[in-house]
């Protein structure tokens, strides 16, 4: 583990929107550079497809909820 220099800007809205999604400030920022990673990776793949294959390769089976 390491500390990442960041702007106090981007702190701050990533304090915000830590609140919004109930993470914690780091585990906001670790979210937000893990999917800029992967938009990178694979730039034909939208934001939800990004997700839906995150979540696919945890097993998480969504076919019940998604379909209520």
């Amino acid at each position: 583990m390491g500390i990442v220099k960041i702007s106090d800007v981007l702190h701050e809205e990533i304090r915000k929107s830590s609140q919004v999604m109930s993470r914690s400030i780091n585990a906001q920022a670790e979210f937000w550079i893990k999917m800029g990673m992967l938009a990178e990776l694979n730039p034909s793949m939208t934001f939800q497809s990004l997700i839906k294959l995150e979540l696919e390769k945890e097993q998480v089976d969504l076919g019940e909820l998604i379909y209520e």
